[in-house]
């Protein structure tokens, strides 16, 4: 069994799918259940739902109420959506003790089920960093944040999360507290990492948050190791980070740009109503 979490709207339907896809072909865990965080009014969550069924996946819709966030520091910068990954343990069922958070601009090409069953006993995450390509930023980010405890700083795309843990320390008003008291450059990510990065498990970026945009330095980094021909052997989750994505049709960053897009075209065509 596997618990997924994503968090979109209207724009981001058919990237999920293509997720849900390369998880189906590349995984096969004997139910995966998916929840779907969203705020307000979703026009498509009937061809979600469809589609997630056809794949034999159970569609877990989770409505975030309007008014939950009245008192939090809401902007232009600080849209509601950023606090729905990290109090995602306030909506979802109490009985969940673990569940798997994607972004939905990645690709699953290997098995994800040695990822999900990671023991997290003592830590509340399971995040990866981009250490090694990142070192000087990195040094920023514990001094900016000053989490001097953490590993590093922790991409927040993929997160695998001990909701009992969760429960017991996250509280939105500290998160709140802390958006009004800092001036901060990616928000989730910011807190997620200034307030729990603690405790949070380091895990591979090489196998489980690949940064697309760094196929030629991975491979620098690792003496040659990790060629095109390792990563498709090795790698399980392909995260298309930045600005530019894949599902453009001006956008080629690569090789990994073309992989993308085939999976893209197959879950239109095999999600088609």
């Amino acid at each position: 069994m596997m618990n997924l979490l994503f968090s979109i709207d209207d724009r981001f339907y058919r990237q999920m799918l293509t997720t849900l896809l390369s998880i189906h072909l590349n995984s096969q865990p004997q139910r995966i259940d998916v929840y779907v965080i969203y705020n307000g009014q979703f026009h498509h969550e009937g061809v979600l739902k469809r589609g997630i069924q056809k794949l034999g996946m159970t569609f877990h819709p989770v409505r975030i109420p309007r008014d939950d966030f009245v008192n939090a520091p809401v902007t232009d910068r600080y849209p509601t959506t950023i606090y729905y990954r990290l109090l995602a343990h306030k909506y979802l069922p109490a009985d969940l003790d673990r569940i798997l958070y994607l972004d939905a601009d990645i690709l699953c090409i290997n098995d994800l089920q040695p990822l999900y069953e990671t023991d997290l006993s003592r830590y509340m995450y399971a995040s990866a960093i981009h250490t090694n390509l990142t070192n000087v930023t990195e040094t920023i980010n514990k001094i900016r944040l000053q989490n001097f405890d953490a590993d590093g700083y922790y991409n927040s795309g993929v997160l695998l999360m001990n909701l009992p843990k969760i429960r017991q320390r996250v509280h939105a008003q500290d998160i709140f507290d802390y958006l009004r008291n800092h001036l901060v450059l990616l928000p989730d990510q910011d807190v997620l990492n200034a307030l729990y990065g603690d405790q949070i498990l380091s895990v591979p970026d090489q196998l489980y948050n690949f940064d697309c945009r760094n196929l030629a330095i991975y491979q620098t980094i690792s003496l040659g190791e990790w060629t095109l021909d390792w990563v498709m052997k090795h790698t399980v989750l392909l995260h298309y980070c930045g600005r530019e994505k894949p599902w453009l049709t001006t956008v080629n960053h690569g090789r990994l740009t073309a992989l993308y897009k085939n999976y893209y075209q197959m879950a239109n065509r095999y999600l088609k109503d």
